[in-house]
Protein backbone atom coordinates (compact mmCIF):
# COMPACT_ATOMS: atom_id res chain seq x y z
CA UNK A 1 0.00 0.00 0.00
CA UNK A 2 1.21 3.63 -0.34
CA UNK A 3 0.60 5.37 2.70
CA UNK A 4 0.41 9.51 4.25
CA UNK A 5 1.67 9.97 7.39
CA UNK A 6 -0.42 12.31 9.20
CA UNK A 7 2.04 13.31 12.03
CA UNK A 8 5.98 14.19 11.76
CA UNK A 9 6.21 12.40 15.60
CA UNK A 10 8.82 10.79 17.04
CA UNK A 11 7.22 7.17 16.98
CA UNK A 12 6.66 7.41 13.21
CA UNK A 13 10.75 8.39 12.66
CA UNK A 14 11.83 5.87 14.96
CA UNK A 15 9.34 3.12 14.73
CA UNK A 16 6.15 3.10 12.20
CA UNK A 17 8.45 4.21 9.10
CA UNK A 18 11.16 1.09 9.45
CA UNK A 19 8.18 -1.42 10.45
CA UNK A 20 6.56 0.00 7.18
CA UNK A 21 9.21 -0.51 4.75
CA UNK A 22 10.01 -3.57 6.79
CA UNK A 23 6.33 -4.38 5.92
CA UNK A 24 6.83 -3.41 1.74
CA UNK A 25 4.78 -0.67 2.25
CA UNK A 26 5.56 2.84 0.59
CA UNK A 27 5.39 5.83 2.53
CA UNK A 28 4.29 8.72 -0.28
CA UNK A 29 4.05 12.04 2.06
CA UNK A 30 4.13 12.94 4.89
CA UNK A 31 1.92 15.91 6.76
CA UNK A 32 3.17 18.46 9.54
CA UNK A 33 1.32 21.74 11.26
CA UNK A 34 4.42 23.94 9.34
CA UNK A 35 6.00 23.20 6.06
CA UNK A 36 9.77 23.82 7.42
CA UNK A 37 8.72 20.77 9.71
CA UNK A 38 6.85 18.65 7.39
CA UNK A 39 10.39 19.21 4.81
CA UNK A 40 12.85 18.68 7.18
CA UNK A 41 11.32 15.49 8.14
CA UNK A 42 10.67 14.43 4.60
CA UNK A 43 14.33 14.60 3.88
CA UNK A 44 15.89 12.78 6.96
CA UNK A 45 13.43 9.96 5.91
CA UNK A 46 13.49 9.69 2.07
CA UNK A 47 9.78 10.38 1.53
CA UNK A 48 9.14 11.93 -1.46
CA UNK A 49 6.21 14.52 -0.73
CA UNK A 50 5.72 16.91 2.21
CA UNK A 51 3.01 19.34 3.18
CA UNK A 52 1.46 21.04 6.10
CA UNK A 53 -2.04 20.83 4.18
CA UNK A 54 -4.09 17.90 5.30
CA UNK A 55 -6.19 18.36 1.92
CA UNK A 56 -3.50 18.07 -0.07
CA UNK A 57 -2.14 14.78 1.45
CA UNK A 58 -5.89 13.66 1.13
CA UNK A 59 -6.58 14.63 -2.29
CA UNK A 60 -3.76 12.33 -3.44
CA UNK A 61 -5.87 9.15 -4.89
CA UNK A 62 -2.43 6.79 -4.87
CA UNK A 63 -2.29 7.31 -0.89
CA UNK A 64 -4.86 4.44 0.22
CA UNK A 65 -3.88 4.44 4.04
CA UNK A 66 -3.09 7.26 6.51
CA UNK A 67 -1.39 6.73 10.31
CA UNK A 68 -2.13 9.30 12.43
CA UNK A 69 0.28 10.65 15.12
CA UNK A 70 -0.11 13.87 15.30
CA UNK A 71 -1.03 15.21 19.20
CA UNK A 72 -4.42 13.77 20.76
CA UNK A 73 -6.78 16.82 20.22
CA UNK A 74 -6.41 16.74 16.41
CA UNK A 75 -7.08 13.19 15.69
CA UNK A 76 -10.64 13.53 15.32
CA UNK A 77 -10.51 15.96 12.69
CA UNK A 78 -8.12 14.27 10.89
CA UNK A 79 -9.66 10.73 11.19
CA UNK A 80 -12.89 12.35 10.14
CA UNK A 81 -11.05 14.35 7.05
CA UNK A 82 -9.42 10.73 6.08
CA UNK A 83 -12.55 8.91 6.39
CA UNK A 84 -14.16 11.20 4.27
CA UNK A 85 -11.10 10.95 1.60
CA UNK A 86 -11.87 7.51 1.29
CA UNK A 87 -8.88 6.63 3.20
CA UNK A 88 -8.12 3.50 5.75
CA UNK A 89 -7.06 4.71 9.01
CA UNK A 90 -4.36 3.49 11.64
CA UNK A 91 -4.44 5.84 14.44
CA UNK A 92 -2.68 6.32 17.96
CA UNK A 93 -3.78 6.13 21.04
CA UNK A 94 -5.94 7.78 22.46
CA UNK A 95 -8.11 7.76 19.49
CA UNK A 96 -9.88 11.32 20.49
CA UNK A 97 -10.16 13.63 23.38
CA UNK A 98 -14.04 11.96 24.14
CA UNK A 99 -15.81 8.74 24.16
CA UNK A 100 -18.33 10.70 21.66
CA UNK A 101 -15.76 11.64 19.00
CA UNK A 102 -14.27 8.46 19.37
CA UNK A 103 -17.50 6.34 18.68
CA UNK A 104 -17.83 8.59 15.68
CA UNK A 105 -14.90 7.54 13.78
CA UNK A 106 -14.88 3.89 14.10
CA UNK A 107 -18.72 4.35 13.01
CA UNK A 108 -17.67 6.70 9.75
CA UNK A 109 -15.47 4.18 8.49
CA UNK A 110 -17.62 1.29 9.49
CA UNK A 111 -20.04 3.06 7.31
CA UNK A 112 -17.58 3.47 4.60
CA UNK A 113 -16.20 0.22 4.28
CA UNK A 114 -13.06 1.20 5.31
CA UNK A 115 -10.57 -0.44 8.03
CA UNK A 116 -9.98 1.49 10.99
CA UNK A 117 -7.33 0.27 13.43
CA UNK A 118 -6.13 1.66 16.36
CA UNK A 119 -2.19 1.70 17.34
CA UNK A 120 -1.93 -0.68 20.65
CA UNK A 121 1.79 -1.82 19.76
CA UNK A 122 2.10 -4.07 22.86
CA UNK A 123 -1.21 -6.73 21.83
CA UNK A 124 1.74 -7.05 18.96
CA UNK A 125 4.01 -8.64 20.82
CA UNK A 126 5.50 -12.19 21.44
CA UNK A 127 5.34 -11.85 25.11
CA UNK A 128 1.94 -10.36 25.39
CA UNK A 129 0.89 -13.47 23.04
CA UNK A 130 3.02 -16.00 25.10
CA UNK A 131 0.51 -14.98 28.28
CA UNK A 132 -2.57 -14.71 26.78
CA UNK A 133 -1.76 -18.06 25.60
CA UNK A 134 -1.05 -19.25 28.93
CA UNK A 135 -4.05 -17.68 30.38
CA UNK A 136 -6.60 -19.01 27.40
CA UNK A 137 -5.07 -22.93 28.05
CA UNK A 138 -5.60 -23.10 31.59
CA UNK A 139 -1.83 -23.28 32.65
CA UNK A 140 -2.62 -20.73 35.72
CA UNK A 141 -6.44 -21.81 36.37
CA UNK A 142 -8.79 -19.41 36.68
CA UNK A 143 -7.51 -15.85 36.78
CA UNK A 144 -7.99 -13.80 40.47
CA UNK A 145 -6.00 -10.80 39.76
CA UNK A 146 -3.62 -8.91 37.16
CA UNK A 147 -1.23 -6.25 38.28
CA UNK A 148 0.16 -4.18 35.75
CA UNK A 149 2.99 -2.14 36.39
CA UNK A 150 4.07 0.45 33.77
CA UNK A 151 5.94 3.32 36.02
CA UNK A 152 8.52 4.87 33.44
CA UNK A 153 11.29 7.98 33.25
CA UNK A 154 9.86 10.02 30.23
CA UNK A 155 12.59 10.65 27.56
CA UNK A 156 13.31 14.36 27.63
CA UNK A 157 12.74 14.31 24.03
CA UNK A 158 9.34 13.70 24.96
CA UNK A 159 8.82 16.14 27.33
CA UNK A 160 6.61 18.57 25.65
CA UNK A 161 3.19 18.87 25.52
CA UNK A 162 2.62 15.48 27.73
CA UNK A 163 3.93 17.06 30.58
CA UNK A 164 1.76 20.56 29.89
CA UNK A 165 -0.52 20.43 27.62
CA UNK A 166 -3.93 18.92 28.67
CA UNK A 167 -5.76 20.93 25.87
CA UNK A 168 -3.29 18.98 23.48
CA UNK A 169 -4.39 15.52 25.71
CA UNK A 170 -1.26 15.38 28.05
CA UNK A 171 -0.84 13.20 30.99
CA UNK A 172 0.53 10.00 31.79
CA UNK A 173 -3.59 8.52 31.86
CA UNK A 174 -4.09 9.09 28.26
CA UNK A 175 -0.80 8.28 27.22
CA UNK A 176 0.03 4.76 29.16
CA UNK A 177 -3.53 4.24 31.02
CA UNK A 178 -4.97 3.29 27.76
CA UNK A 179 -2.15 1.11 26.78
CA UNK A 180 -2.77 -0.73 30.02
CA UNK A 181 -6.61 -0.78 29.06
CA UNK A 182 -6.10 -2.96 26.31
CA UNK A 183 -3.57 -4.54 27.59
CA UNK A 184 -5.61 -5.99 30.43
CA UNK A 185 -8.70 -6.53 27.95
CA UNK A 186 -6.93 -8.62 25.24
CA UNK A 187 -5.10 -10.78 28.19
CA UNK A 188 -8.69 -11.40 29.60
CA UNK A 189 -10.74 -11.53 27.28
CA UNK A 190 -13.50 -8.78 29.33
CA UNK A 191 -13.70 -5.11 29.82
CA UNK A 192 -13.18 -3.08 33.39
CA UNK A 193 -16.84 -2.46 34.83
CA UNK A 194 -15.56 -0.32 37.23
CA UNK A 195 -12.58 1.43 38.87
CA UNK A 196 -11.51 3.95 41.36
CA UNK A 197 -8.38 5.58 41.00
CA UNK A 198 -5.63 8.67 42.22
CA UNK A 199 -3.57 10.50 40.42
CA UNK A 200 -0.24 13.57 41.08
CA UNK A 201 1.59 15.23 39.64
CA UNK A 202 5.25 13.95 41.29
CA UNK A 203 7.77 15.71 39.48
CA UNK A 204 7.35 16.39 35.50
CA UNK A 205 3.16 16.99 35.39
CA UNK A 206 2.61 20.59 35.19
CA UNK A 207 -0.85 20.71 34.54
CA UNK A 208 -1.89 17.28 34.18
CA UNK A 209 -0.97 14.45 36.23
CA UNK A 210 2.56 12.24 35.72
CA UNK A 211 1.69 9.54 38.01
CA UNK A 212 -1.58 7.69 38.27
CA UNK A 213 -2.66 4.04 40.07
CA UNK A 214 -5.97 2.88 39.88
CA UNK A 215 -7.73 -0.68 40.79
CA UNK A 216 -10.30 -2.33 38.48
CA UNK A 217 -13.36 -4.68 38.61
CA UNK A 218 -13.89 -7.02 35.69
CA UNK A 219 -17.11 -8.92 34.71
CA UNK A 220 -15.56 -12.76 35.69
CA UNK A 221 -14.72 -11.17 39.41
CA UNK A 222 -10.66 -11.00 38.69
CA UNK A 223 -8.69 -7.91 40.38
CA UNK A 224 -6.69 -5.49 37.94
CA UNK A 225 -3.98 -3.28 39.78
CA UNK A 226 -2.50 -0.61 37.12
CA UNK A 227 0.43 1.97 37.97
CA UNK A 228 1.61 4.86 35.57
CA UNK A 229 4.36 7.19 35.57
CA UNK A 230 6.52 9.19 33.80
CA UNK A 231 8.86 9.88 36.60
CA UNK A 232 9.82 6.37 37.98
CA UNK A 233 13.57 6.15 36.48
CA UNK A 234 14.45 2.30 37.96
CA UNK A 235 11.12 1.02 38.40
CA UNK A 236 10.73 -1.04 35.26
CA UNK A 237 8.09 -2.15 33.87
CA UNK A 238 6.00 -5.83 33.32
CA UNK A 239 3.11 -7.72 34.58
CA UNK A 240 1.90 -10.40 37.10
CA UNK A 241 -1.19 -12.70 36.48
CA UNK A 242 -2.33 -14.89 39.18
CA UNK A 243 -4.45 -18.26 39.26
CA UNK A 244 -5.97 -20.31 41.12
CA UNK A 245 -3.58 -22.82 39.65
CA UNK A 246 -0.33 -20.96 38.64
CA UNK A 247 1.15 -17.34 38.57
CA UNK A 248 2.67 -15.41 35.65
CA UNK A 249 5.64 -13.57 35.99
CA UNK A 250 6.26 -10.71 33.14
CA UNK A 251 9.06 -8.33 33.49
CA UNK A 252 10.69 -5.83 31.17
CA UNK A 253 7.41 -6.69 28.57
CA UNK A 254 5.47 -3.26 28.55
CA UNK A 255 7.64 -1.92 25.66
CA UNK A 256 8.17 -1.12 22.40
CA UNK A 257 10.72 -3.66 21.89
CA UNK A 258 10.78 -7.31 21.61
CA UNK A 259 12.32 -7.47 25.13
CA UNK A 260 11.91 -9.33 28.76
CA UNK A 261 11.32 -12.39 29.86
CA UNK A 262 8.16 -14.66 31.29
CA UNK A 263 8.09 -16.71 34.18
CA UNK A 264 5.54 -19.52 34.91
CA UNK A 265 5.15 -21.10 38.66
CA UNK A 266 3.07 -23.48 39.12
CA UNK A 267 2.97 -26.56 41.92
CA UNK A 268 5.27 -28.68 39.16
CA UNK A 269 7.89 -25.74 39.87
CA UNK A 270 9.45 -22.96 37.82
CA UNK A 271 9.99 -22.21 34.15
CA UNK A 272 10.72 -19.75 31.81
CA UNK A 273 8.49 -19.31 28.85
CA UNK A 274 9.62 -18.55 25.41
CA UNK A 275 8.14 -16.35 22.58
CA UNK A 276 8.78 -14.95 19.43
CA UNK A 277 10.58 -12.18 19.08
CA UNK A 278 9.87 -10.51 15.88
CA UNK A 279 9.18 -6.62 15.92
CA UNK A 280 5.93 -6.18 17.39
CA UNK A 281 5.39 -3.09 15.09
CA UNK A 282 5.97 -5.02 11.44
CA UNK A 283 3.27 -7.35 12.99
CA UNK A 284 0.83 -4.34 13.80
CA UNK A 285 1.49 -3.28 9.97
CA UNK A 286 1.34 -6.63 8.50
CA UNK A 287 -1.79 -7.27 10.25
CA UNK A 288 -3.37 -3.88 8.76
CA UNK A 289 -2.10 -4.75 5.36
CA UNK A 290 -3.77 -8.04 5.67
CA UNK A 291 -7.36 -6.49 6.67
CA UNK A 292 -7.52 -3.99 4.31
CA UNK A 293 -6.93 -6.68 1.66
CA UNK A 294 -9.77 -8.71 3.11
CA UNK A 295 -7.95 -11.95 4.34
CA UNK A 296 -7.69 -10.76 8.33
CA UNK A 297 -8.70 -8.11 11.05
CA UNK A 298 -6.37 -5.79 12.29
CA UNK A 299 -4.48 -6.48 15.42
CA UNK A 300 -6.20 -3.56 17.65
CA UNK A 301 -9.82 -2.85 16.38
CA UNK A 302 -11.09 1.23 16.13
CA UNK A 303 -13.46 -0.63 18.92
CA UNK A 304 -10.97 -1.18 21.37
CA UNK A 305 -9.15 1.97 20.75
CA UNK A 306 -12.49 2.77 21.83
CA UNK A 307 -12.56 0.59 24.95
CA UNK A 308 -9.28 1.45 26.19
CA UNK A 309 -9.99 5.09 26.07
CA UNK A 310 -13.15 4.53 28.10
CA UNK A 311 -11.46 3.12 30.65
CA UNK A 312 -8.85 5.72 30.88
CA UNK A 313 -11.62 8.56 30.95
CA UNK A 314 -13.15 6.40 34.20
CA UNK A 315 -9.52 6.37 35.91
CA UNK A 316 -8.83 10.24 35.12
CA UNK A 317 -12.79 10.82 36.66
CA UNK A 318 -12.33 8.22 39.74
CA UNK A 319 -9.05 10.03 40.24
CA UNK A 320 -10.46 13.57 39.89
CA UNK A 321 -13.32 12.82 42.33
CA UNK A 322 -12.60 10.44 44.69
CA UNK A 323 -15.52 8.24 43.93
CA UNK A 324 -15.55 4.64 42.13
CA UNK A 325 -16.61 5.46 38.41
CA UNK A 326 -18.53 2.99 35.97
CA UNK A 327 -17.01 2.58 32.52
CA UNK A 328 -19.53 3.74 30.29
CA UNK A 329 -18.15 2.21 26.67
CA UNK A 330 -20.50 4.07 24.50
CA UNK A 331 -23.00 2.26 21.45
CA UNK A 332 -21.16 -0.31 19.48
CA UNK A 333 -18.17 -0.23 21.87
Amino acid sequence: MRWGLIGASAIAENHMIPAMRHAHQEIAAVMSGTADRAAAFAAAQGIAKATSDLADLLGDPAIEAVYISSTNEKHFAQAMASIAAGKHVLCEKPLAMSLDEASEMVRAAEGAGLVFATNHHLRCSGSHRAIRGLIASGRIGRVLSLRLFHAVHLPESLRGWRLTDPGAGGGVIPDITVHDADVARFLLGEDPQTVVAQMCASGLGQGVEDSAMSVWTMPSGTMVQSHESFTHPFAGSGLEVHGTEGSIFARGVMTQRPVGEIELVTAAGREPVPFSAHYLYVQGIEEFAQAVAGKGHPAASGWDGVASLAVALAVREAARTGARQTVGYGEGA
